[in-house]
């Protein structure tokens, strides 16, 4: 009974809470029960009513505002028309903008395709047919060397030119306005330990491809670097038994390859001022070298009668044979051709590929009457416009010659003369071949055989015309 009672009077207070808590609220008989699982006393968000009410409101002053503006058939046709022309107007934005990413995306591929022939030495820009004959009276005359002026080069942005003399010493020229930016005047015998610069003849120099160094041979087995904004010197390289006859910079590095008169070709660094090695083969002094990307240059081997290819990382040369007299001077067309002249007179076109020329030029620059004998003007400068079929070449003839490549470097057409009094000791094309730069002397850079008096020691600059071409739809730009 105690526990029955006790079961009873626990029973009987949850019965009187819950009555008490309905007696609480009059009038919940007639409202709706809870939702199942909401306790009768939880808390309602009044969000949901806000959100209702913010949009009704909107929506009544939306219609307001369009019962307040009223807008006439003719303002609507001009709306819509406002509305389309904007319309053609994003879509033509839009298209100039495909069309101008497929066009810069032609231009890239064009661009590849030609750094993938240049590698491959089959790239070949035919300009010379363009050419127009240059006006003597445009070529400009820089003066400033004592001595006849022996090599120049030309910066990759055409705009300087740096040349050296037998005076031993090196100017930097402005292209634009002719003026004189840096002279290193050459020193006397003797003051080596304390002069600057050079102390006897300047036989060669070369420009890396950013412009940042210059190197400059001479008759004194030197080699010296230096900065080419500047004209500071940084180092000078030594080893060289004998005077140093040709540089060359390997294209897009700062690997340096000279050329001696001791027969042999040596590898340089000039970023860390380290010698590399040697490579040997010629049998007489070494006249002239170039090189462009490969890791390889081509050198003109005097009297041995050779060029030879050197494939520095195999350590192996290909030799070729074609000209009868000394090989004076050379200079690589692309990575598979090559031109030289020597001093029979004769031109050569070579393929990396063929052992003979390609072609021949005999007395390319005609006969001379010298000690009572005919013979040939000898050929002491070559140059190629890199990548195109458009050559130079100099000698003491009184003119230098403009030659054009065709048949597959098979055949040498001659195009035109351009008059220059003197030892043309030097011939450079600028970069973008808008300008053929000429070192002249009154005597050959190598020796004093003759003398011509009325030569004037300079540099000219012999600006090249071209007519105006255009392009045959969707094909390559033969310019």
């Amino acid at each position: 009974m105690a526990a029955t009672a006790g079961g009873r009077r626990a029973a009987a207070p949850r019965g009187a809470a819950g009555r008490r808590r309905r007696a609480a609220v009059p009038g919940a008989e007639g409202r709706p029960r809870a939702a199942a699982g909401r306790p009768v006393d939880e808390e309602v968000s009044s969000d949901s009513e806000t959100e209702g009410a913010l949009l009704g409101r909107r929506r009544r002053e939306a219609v307001a505002a369009e019962e307040e503006v009223e807008e006439t058939p003719q303002e609507k046709k001009l709306r819509l028309a406002k509305l389309y022309l904007e319309q053609l107007r994003q879509h033509e934005q839009e298209r100039a903008e495909e069309e101008e990413d497929t066009q810069q995306a032609d231009l890239i591929g064009d661009r590849l395709k030609e750094d993938v022939l240049e590698q491959k030495g089959r790239l070949q820009r035919l300009v010379a047919k363009d050419v127009q004959p240059p006006d003597p009276a445009s070529i400009r005359v820089f003066r400033g060397h004592q001595l006849p002026v022996t090599c120049l080069v030309i910066s990759p942005d055409d705009r300087f030119i740096f040349s050296a003399s037998k005076d031993g010493s090196l100017i930097k020229w402005e292209v634009e306005s002719g003026k004189k930016l840096c002279v290193v005047p050459g020193g006397k015998k003797g003051t080596e330990e304390r002069h600057m610069g050079h102390v006897s003849h300047v036989l060669c120099m070369a420009i890396s491809s950013d412009g940042k160094y210059l190197a400059t041979g001479d008759r004194n087995k030197l080699i010296m670097i230096w900065d080419a904004a500047t004209c500071k010197r940084l180092h000078i390289f030594t080893g060289h038994r004998d005077a140093v006859s040709g540089l060359s910079f390997r294209k897009g590095t700062h690997q340096l390859y000279s050329a001696s008169h001791d027969r042999c070709v040596k590898v340089w660094n000039v970023a860390e001022n380290a010698y590399v090695e040697t490579l040997f083969g010629h049998q007489d002094v070494i006249m002239g070298l170039d090189s462009l990307s490969r890791e390889c240059c081509v050198t003109a081997g005097g009297r041995d009668g050779t060029v030879r290819l050197w494939k520095i990382p195999e350590e192996s040369q290909l030799v070729f044979c074609g000209h009868q007299g000394s090989i004076d001077c050379i200079q690589l067309i692309n990575e598979e051709h090559m031109v030289s002249g020597a001093d029979d007179g004769s031109i050569a076109l070579w393929g990396v590929t063929k052992k003979k020329p390609l072609v021949l030029a005999r007395q390319a620059h005609g006969m001379q009457d010298a000690q009572a004998l005919q013979q040939p003007y000898w050929i002491s400068a070559v140059a190629a416009l890199r990548n195109s079929d458009l050559l130079a070449t100099g000698s003491h003839s009184t003119s230098v010659k403009l030659w054009k490549c065709s048949e597959g470097f098979r055949k040498l057409e001659p195009l035109w003369d351009i008059p220059l009094v003197g030892f043309v000791n030097s011939l450079k094309f600028s970069a973008a071949g808008d300008f053929l730069v000429a070192g002249i002397g009154q005597e050959h850079r190598l020796g004093r055989w003759w003398r011509i008096k009325e030569a004037k020691n300079s540099i000219c600059i012999i600006p090249l015309k071209r007519r105006a071409t255009v392009p045959s739809p969707g094909g390559p730009d033969s310019s």
